[in-house]
């Protein structure tokens, strides 16, 4: 069993990594082997290493056939799966699959399933169902590595970065989680116990750091190519040369006419459109003038969440409203409640106040998978339906954790396609948003419940209050 790590010394003691840029052989092979990337993303976190790719929040025909016709090398398609059940996510997923294939024609085009870089997520339903969609043959690539949220695979197993500590993934509350928790942080051991044992860990290939660093992407294509259909393989990556070698491997492994369904974090996305890490955005980026109060929305327990908005109304001058969970659960008691929450709100934005909502801290547990997300749904439409009430444009919109910040977009501010402008913290995302919704050109921050350090929230409310000076 893993144990924990000295950060420092341990990325010290590693090999050089590959020194030659892969970025313009990336890029220069985007539409050779595939005319569009699709980025499923079951939360809309997916989008927190990238800037310039628009994302959909619907797979109808008429709309996934204009984003074939669209310039844009890659699209995210938001389906907020790690919201729903099993079973619903794998309805959802068949019924994308079938209208991706529908729409594409004779256009060939790979997919991407973008979860958790701490291993929450409906898998392997949701990879098994992409790979029964393509016309051909797959492997699937485990590749969690995301460089912002200090995730890291190394001899095949998965660390989660807090200072300079490297803690197996399964030692961390992510791993606890009430519906996706899992007990293990080796990854080939975590595909047998996510598969039932239907894959057992020592069929399971991995991708050595040792070959990533001196064979480069020939190496590693080389190891992919040997692979049978239906292979499992794990990338291990601790920085973002490594996570592009393997990608520049993966585009060199299609050109033989198969596909990796790429099971991953978003550091990966970022490498396999071309991309690297935008700049932070600054200033006049964020800038809003239409705008009065701001507001924070937070709906993720993760305590990693319950620490920034801590230290949110510690350091900033808010308004706070907190939201009882016990009461939203309790249809009787629902709508007063809400009502409660909305005039409150209202009242201090019209004030130019920053308000922040947040849920009740105590984590209210069910019996059952299904149970939990049904409470996480309850509490989300909630947050959601605050949202749809607001009566006068925020300055900012900042939206704690994956589900609550999927559901404010759809169901709270409308959104159908939202372009992503880039990154108010390292692995932070901001949408500008589109005419249809609620506040066009509002920038809407996509706020991971498992990302940054206790001032990350507090430190996104700075920004937006420079910007408005």
């Amino acid at each position: 069993m893993a144990g924990r790590l000295d950060k420092t010394a341990t990325l010290l003691s590693l090999p050089a990594p590959w020194a030659p840029d892969l970025l313009p052989q990336i890029s220069g092979g985007l539409s050779r082997n595939c005319r569009k990337l699709w980025i499923l993303d079951d939360d809309p976190t997916g989008t927190q290493t990238i800037a310039g790719l628009p994302v959909i929040t619907t797979w109808d025909l008429p709309t996934l056939q204009t984003e074939f016709d669209d310039a844009s090398p890659a699209c995210f398609i938001l389906t907020n799966s790690r919201g729903l059940t099993v079973e619903q996510s794998r309805h959802l997923h068949r019924e994308l699959m079938r209208n991706l294939r529908e729409a594409a024609g004779q256009r060939s085009y790979g997919v991407i399933s973008r979860s958790d870089s701490t291993l929450r997520g409906h898998y392997p339903t949701e990879t098994d169902i992409v790979a029964e969609g393509m016309d051909r043959e797959t492997i699937t690539l485990i590749a969690p590595f995301f460089a912002a949220g200090g995730r890291y695979t190394l001899n095949d197993t998965h660390y989660v970065a807090e200072g300079n500590e490297l803690i197996p993934a399964a030692e961390t509350p992510f791993a606890q989680d009430t519906v996706f928790g899992y007990h293990t942080s080796h990854l080939p051991t975590w595909v047998e116990e996510k598969t039932h044992g239907a894959i057992r860990a020592e069929d399971v290939v991995c991708i050595p750091l040792d070959l990533i660093r001196r064979e480069g992407p020939v190496g590693v294509s080389t190891l992919l190519r040997r692979c049978a259909s239906g292979t499992v393989v794990v990338a291990n990556a601790v920085n973002q040369s490594d996570i592009e070698v393997v990608a520049a491997a993966v585009m060199d492994f299609e050109s033989t006419g198969r596909r990796v369904i790429a099971r991953t974090g978003a550091s990966y996305v970022c490498a396999r459109v071309g991309q690297r890490p935008p700049p932070l955005l600054e200033g006049g980026q964020l800038a809003n003038p239409h705008g009065r109060g701001g507001l924070t929305l937070g709906g993720s327990h993760v305590p990693k969440t319950t620490a920034q908005l801590t230290e949110l109304m510690r350091r900033h001058d808010v308004t706070a409203i907190e939201v009882d969970v016990s009461t939203l659960i309790d249809e009787s008691r629902r709508a007063d409640e809400i009502a409660r929450v909305v005039t409150g709100m209202n009242a201090a934005l019209a004030a130019d106040r920053d308000v922040v909502v947040h849920t009740s801290r105590p984590l209210i547990r069910a019996d059952g998978d299904d149970s939990n997300l049904s409470i996480s749904t309850e509490v989300s439409n909630a947050l959601s339906a605050v949202v749809q009430s607001i009566t006068a444009p925020p300055r900012y919109l900042i939206a704690k954790g994956g589900i609550t910040s999927s559901d404010t977009a759809t169901q709270g501010l409308g959104v159908q396609r939202a372009m992503v402008k880039g990154q108010i913290l390292p692995g932070v995302p901001v949408w500008e948003l589109g005419a249809e919704t609620k506040f066009p050109g509002l920038n809407y921050v996509v706020f991971p419940g498992n990302v940054g350090d206790d001032q990350a929230v507090a430190d996104a409310v700075s920004k937006f209050k420079s910007a408005s000076l």
